[in-house]
């Protein structure tokens, strides 16, 4: 029979893979003596079942939650609904993987118009007891039976205004009453129902919503954000409640045991007195620092401390822990693994095996390589004088430049037309998920450091300032006012989130600097990897950045992007229009000079590192002048018969596009087949390859080329293109007297070429697989056309796992890759692989290209710490892969 229930103290050694991240926590808590409300969790195979069952609870399911409930009613000494001694408790979703406030909650459950005044009666406090049965017929009617909570919160508005009320603190037992009495009226107009009564239907009701909340709008766009699996399912814990919100001597809290925005060492959080949970990662009040619960209560602030330091020490990682004080008595609710920012994570695990918690490689597994990509964009110019408009908390550290907007879809929506946007909202709710994605940063004028809207950030990279109480914002004006200040939705503001200071109008920034920590963990990360990691750079400026940030080469070097300067274009102009040989050998000879000044720069910049040069391969359109602007042109000048002279250039020009035009331009005549049609086009390249050598190596400078001829299908094109380019070496050495020492290879980039690398693989010295286009060959996809039109319908319905433009798609193009490798080294053993598209700096296609055994791959300069990193955990988790087969052996 299958096991749906666990109690806390009986689920001990269960994975969070069947507790979900949460349950396994209050189970590991419960073993090791920490004082946990006692409780129970439904797993997360319950849920997937509850969905096979089309959304419903099986008998015996229900059993065996009642039989889970009768033992916490012992252990507790309480009953549901029993009004002399209500038990009640807190339903809550726990997925595998942490997803703040993406599922929903309920608080306060078993609470009816009977236990509500036996808890008055318990507590002596009536205030407490109606106060937090109000706070259960808002929360249940909004979670399960989907009352929009503006209902809730107008009438409560209207209830303090006819009372003359500013906070909730100064509402009455009476007032409270009067409230609920609404509140049920409210209910049974929106749901045709009289609310819930029966403890037990109310427990049923809401385990059944949080299963349909793994589903909900918000969570499915945060697993795709995040790339959760859909088919993990999530837990529901149901736990016996403890009340903050008891008076002065009782509060809630959330707090890290690191600061989860530097790293630092110290307590980091945020609590609020005589509150309940949900108030604080709701942003509903302003809490304070977890640092001032020391004055309030020492001896609990103590207890929190020590209670702290034992779970970052069991879990050897920094928590992030929710907690409840009632009338002086700690509780721990809650344990989890903390989100933090990449600079965090990259400190946070280089201290931790400075103190001797986890080894070196462990360190290198913590960081995400893709948070790093926070680290590697430009902050805000501490030179620049600028005046602040505001300050808030510094909930997320980068710096953004956006227009306001004050609503998440406005955000989605302009941040889709490619306009930078900074969300401003008094607090963000989870319903706002899409709009933090498509911001630049988000702004709060309420809410804390670890409200949602910080929290979701800080995982995302996103600058964030929340709790900006100097922001009166009109969120119907759209508008927000600081003083006598005015910023109205489009007007532009810049932020810097590590200091939470707020900005009118956009401000420099200045590029990244990496840190010692950083600069530390990427040392060892060297030592741990096998991949060699090169960058994809076409002038000396990105050369250079990509030596600074470790590049051990050049993988990829465009050569016709080097042509895509407006002094340059006439010149490749007139190479293209040519109509004879002459003209073109004309138009060569001016390009050659330019084309070995570049190749200079870039073999200077590289240091003797390899430098793997792409020739030609642009699609000839990209040079022309717009074929329908050019119509427009000629036909205004044949009406106004202006200018002869230039109408029949303008006409010539013409009839030359229309030549050269392509039906299908990126499989059409570039790559190696403008070197077999134009063979002086690869001559002049080589030349100035070889020429740039000569310079270099009259300066004292090593240099190692490797000439690449891209596209390549068929073997007798290689053939041809590698000995056009040794015979310009060989025209040079006798030129010059110099000997070269360089490398041929090719660019697999259509699926012929790795079906047949074998034969390909006489001719060659080196393979780099071009995966962009590899991909687009494979998949019959054009990447514009793909990405513009259905690529993310198919992603969202699951026809496709995600984009296969950003994750290389193992399954078609992995596999091409894997035979390419193969096929090659059985010909030539030592041959020479590696990747240059844009999935070279892709975590889990670098792990790919680590099992299939590539020797390097190549990215973007500034993704080349990423790589480094990723090459690094590839290689551990390969070695762990491979002692776990050996141990199977």
């Amino acid at each position: 029979m299958d096991k749906f229930v666990y109690m806390f103290d009986e689920a001990i050694n269960k994975t969070k893979e069947l507790l979900g991240g949460k349950g396994a926590n209050l189970a590991e808590m419960t073993r090791i003596g920490l004082p946990v409300p006692y409780g129970f969790t439904i797993t997360t195979e319950t849920c997937n079942k509850y969905y096979d069952a089309g959304k419903s609870i099986s008998p015996e399911m229900e059993r065996q939650v009642l039989d889970a409930l009768n033992t916490l009613e012992e252990k507790t000494g309480k009953k549901l609904g029993d009004p002399s001694k209500p038990l009640l408790v807190s339903v809550r979703s726990g997925a595998v993987h942490s997803m703040p406030g993406m599922m929903d909650t309920i608080l306060n459950l078993g609470m009816n118009d009977d236990t509500v005044e036996g808890l008055a009666k318990l507590t002596d406090n009536p205030r407490f007891a109606y106060d937090s049965y109000r706070r259960f017929i808002q929360m249940f009617s909004d979670v399960v039976l989907k009352i929009d909570g503006f209902y809730f919160e107008q009438f409560l508005e209207e209830i303090r205004e006819e009372k003359g009320y500013t906070s909730d603190p100064e509402m009455t037992a009476e007032d409270w009453k009067e409230v609920i009495k609404g509140y049920k009226e409210i209910v049974t107009k929106h749901s045709k129902r009289a609310f819930p009564e029966d403890p037990k239907e109310q427990l049923f009701l809401s385990i059944s919503a949080v299963f349909d909340s793994w589903n909900n709008q918000r969570a499915l766009v945060y697993r795709r954000i995040q790339n959760i699996p859909d088919h993990l399912g999530t837990a529901v814990n149901i736990q016996s409640m403890v009340f903050g919100n008891m008076g002065n001597d009782s509060g809630t809290g959330v707090a890290f045991t690191r600061n989860p925005s530097t790293g630092e060492a110290e307590l980091y959080g945020e609590y609020l007195i005589n509150a309940q949970g949900e108030d604080v990662v709701a942003g509903i009040r302003t809490p304070q620092p977890i640092a001032t619960l020391q004055d309030e209560m020492p001896e609990v602030y103590q207890q929190f401390v020590d209670t702290c330091q034992l779970l970052e020490n069991h879990y050897q990682d920094m928590q992030d822990i929710e907690f409840t004080v009632e009338r002086g008595k700690l509780f721990i609710l809650q344990t989890r693994t903390g989100k933090r920012t990449a600079q965090a994570a990259i400190r946070i695990a280089v201290e931790l095996v400075k103190e001797q918690l986890i080894s070196k490689k462990e360190a290198i597994l913590r960081v995400d390589p893709d948070q790093l990509n926070q680290l590697l964009h430009r902050r805000i110019d501490d030179l620049y004088e600028r005046k602040q408009l505001a300050k808030g908390l510094p909930a997320s550290p980068g710096a953004a430049t956006g227009q306001v907007v004050f609503d998440a879809d406005e955000a989605e929506k302009l941040a889709k037309d490619e306009i930078k946007v900074i969300l401003v909202r008094p607090e963000t709710t989870p319903d706002d998920i899409h709009g933090i994605v498509a911001a630049q940063a988000t702004i709060t004028s309420r809410g804390g450091m670890t409200s949602h809207a910080a929290v979701v950030a800080r995982g995302m990279g996103k600058a964030c300032i929340c709790g900006c109480e100097a922001l009166k914002i009109d969120l119907k004006s759209k508008q927000f006012k600081v003083g006598d200040t005015i910023v109205n939705q489009g007007d532009v503001i810049s932020i810097d989130g590590s200091t939470g200071e707020i900005f009118l109008g956009e401000i420099p920034m200045i590029e990244p600097q990496l840190s010692d920590e950083f600069q530390l963990l990427l040392t060892w990360a060297d030592e741990e990897r096998k991949l060699g990691v090169r960058a994809n750079a076409d002038n000396p400026e990105d050369a250079k950045k990509a030596l600074d940030f470790g590049a051990g080469g050049i993988g990829l070097c465009r050569t016709e992007h080097m042509f895509m300067d407006a002094k340059r274009i006439p010149t490749v102009q007139e190479m293209i229009l040519a109509e004879t040989y002459q003209e073109r050998e004309d138009a060569l000879a001016k390009l050659l000079p330019m084309q070995q000044e570049d190749f200079e720069g870039i073999f200077e910049a590289m240091q003797g590192n390899p430098v793997t040069i792409r020739l030609l391969d642009p699609p000839l359109h990209e040079f022309l002048p717009d074929k329908e602007e050019l119509l427009v042109e000629v036909t205004k000048l044949q009406i106004t018969n202006s200018n002869a002279k230039e109408l029949q250039e303008k006409e010539q020009l013409l009839r030359k596009v229309r030549q050269l035009d392509e039906m299908n331009p990126m499989l059409g005549h570039r790559g190696c087949r403008l070197g077999m049609t134009f063979p002086e086009i690869y001559v002049m390249q080589a030349k100035a390859i070889f020429y740039a050598i000569t310079k270099l190596v009259e300066k004292g400078i090593a240099v190692k080329p490797e000439i690449m001829i891209p596209l390549v299908g068929h073997v007798n094109e290689l053939k041809e293109m590698r000995q056009l380019v040794i015979n310009a070496a060989l025209n040079i050495e006798e030129e010059t007297g110099q000997k070269f020492d360089y490398l041929i290879g090719t660019m697999i980039e259509v699926p012929r070429a790795a079906l047949t690398a074998d034969q390909i693989a006489e001719e060659a010295d080196f393979f780099s697989f071009g995966t962009n286009d590899l991909t687009q060959t494979t998949f019959g996809y054009s990447r514009d056309d793909a990405e513009g039109k259905f690529l993310q319908a198919y992603i969202e319905n699951k026809v496709l796992p995600e984009n296969p433009f950003a994750s290389l798609d193992q399954d078609g193009v992995g596999k091409l890759v894997e035979t390419g490798v193969k096929l090659g080294r059985g010909i030539k053993p030592g041959l020479k692989t590696g990747i240059c598209g844009e999935h070279g700096g892709e975590k889990k296609s670098i792990q790919f290209c680590q099992d299939v055994g590539l020797d390097y791959v190549s990215c973007s300069p500034y993704r080349v710490p990423l790589a480094r990193l990723a090459a690094a955990q590839a290689n551990i988790k390969h070695e762990q892969k491979q002692r776990e087969l050996q141990i199977q052996i």
